[in-house]
C-alpha cells in the first residue's frame, strides 16, 4: 500500500516512521504520518494481508497457534476435571527453571520442562501419600518455585528484562528455533493424547470406574498434570507464564458451553485458540498494543459469546 503523495510504502507498524524515512498511512484513516498530506485509504482486503507479509508476524502467529492448540487440548482435562487452579500453578512453577537456565548459560526450554515436570510429581506425591490437601500442595509447590526464579533472577539484574519476557510474554520476538522447539514439544504431546485417548477419557469422566476397568487412574492423571506442565512449557514465549492459565482455560471452557461430548469440545476449543490468535495478533498490529493481552482477550470474548448464545438458546428452548 502506498501513500497518494509521496509513493511511499506503509510500515512494519501503525503511527511508526520507517527506518528508511517512507511514508507511513495510519490505518483506515488514509492520512500520511510523514508528510500529513496522504489520502489513500486502505482496502478490506489489503489490511487483512498486510501483517502477514512481515516475517516476524508470520513468525508470531506460528507461535502463538501452537501454544494455543497445545493449551487447548490438554484444557479440557483442566476444565473438565475442575483443577483450573493446577493450569495457574504449573506455569508459575516453570520459571524457576527458566531462571536456572539463564544463569547456566543452558537451554531455556529444557530448564522450564524440567522444573514443571518436577513441579507436577512433587506436587502429585504430596497429595497421593496424604501429606497434604491436593490443592494445598498444588499452592505450595508453586508459590516456592516462582520465588526461587524469583531469587536467581535478583542475582543477575541485568537478566530481569529477557526473565520479564517470559513471564509476560513476547510473541513478535519468537525465533524460528523457538518454533521447532515448541512444534516438538506440542506435538509429542498431541501423539500421547491419541495414544492413551480411551484411558484418559475414562479417567477424567469416572477415576473410580477407571480403576474397576484396570485403567491405573494415577498414572493417566499425572501424565495429565505432566501434559499440562508441558502445554505450559510451549506457550512461555508465546504469552508468557501469567497469560498461558487463559489458554488453557478459556478456550476449553468456551466449548465445554456448546459441544455435546468430548471429542467435539476438544476440537472446539483447537478451533477457538487458533481463531483467538489470529484475531488478537490482528489487534495488537493496528492497535499497536500488547499481542499476548489482545490473545487472551480474544478469547475472553469467544467465551462471552457463547455465554450469550447458550443463554438466548435456553430460553427459545423454554418459550411456548
Amino acid at each position: 500500500m502506498q501513500c497518494f503523495s509521496t509513493g511511499g510504502w506503509w510500515p512494519l507498524a501503525p503511527y511508526m516512521r520507517c527506518l528508511q524515512k517512507r511514508c507511513c498511512v495510519r490505518p483506515f484513516s488514509g492520512i500520511c504520518c510523514w508528510c500529513g498530506k496522504g489520502k489513500y485509504m486502505p482496502s478490506m482486503i489489503d489490511a487483512l494481508i498486510e501483517p502477514w507479509r512481515l516475517e516476524f508476524m508470520q513468525r508470531a502467529l506460528l507461535a502463538t497457534t501452537l501454544a494455543s492448540i497445545t493449551a487447548a487440548l490438554v484444557g479440557c482435562y483442566v476444565v473438565l476435571r475442575g483443577v483450573a487452579f493446577l493450569g495457574d500453578a504449573l506455569p508459575h512453577a516453570t520459571f524457576g527453571g527458566v531462571a536456572v537456565a539463564f544463569l547456566l548459560g543452558g537451554n531455556v526450554y529444557l530448564g522450564a520442562a524440567v522444573a514443571a515436570v518436577l513441579s507436577a510429581l512433587i506436587m502429585s506425591l504430596l497429595s497421593r501419600r496424604g501429606l497434604l490437601k491436593h490443592d494445598t500442595a498444588v499452592g505450595m509447590v508453586f508459590i516456592v518455585a516462582f520465588a526461587l526464579g524469583m531469587l536467581l533472577a535478583s542475582l543477575r539484574p541485568n537478566y530481569t528484562y529477557n526473565l520479564a519476557n517470559f513471564i509476560f510474554g513476547s510473541p513478535l520476538a519468537v525465533r524460528w528455533d523457538d518454533i521447532w522447539v515448541m512444534a516438538g514439544i506440542g506435538g509429542a504431546l498431541v501423539a500421547l493424547l491419541l495414544l492413551f485417548w480411551k484411558e484418559i477419557l475414562v479417567t477424567v469422566y469416572d477415576p473410580p470406574m477407571a480403576t474397576a476397568l484396570g485403567v491405573p487412574a494415577a498414572w493417566v492423571e499425572l501424565g495429565l498434570m505432566v501434559g499440562v506442565a508441558l502445554a505450559a512449557v510451549v506457550g512461555l514465549k508465546a504469552v508468557g507464564i501469567v497469560l498461558v492459565m487463559a489458554l488453557l482455560v478459556l478456550p476449553p471452557a468456551t466449548a465445554q458451553l456448546v459441544a455435546p461430548n468430548l471429542p467435539v469440545m476438544m476440537a472446539m476449543a483447537v478451533a477457538l485458540g487458533a481463531l483467538a490468535s489470529v484475531l488478537g495478533l490482528y489487534v495488537a498490529y493496528y492497535g499497536d498494543v500488547s499481542p499476548s493481552a489482545c490473545i487472551v482477550l480474544s478469547a475472553a470474548g469467544f467465551f462471552l459469546l457463547a455465554l450469550v448464545w447458550r443463554h438466548l438458546r435456553g430460553r427459545r428452548a423454554r418459550s411456548p
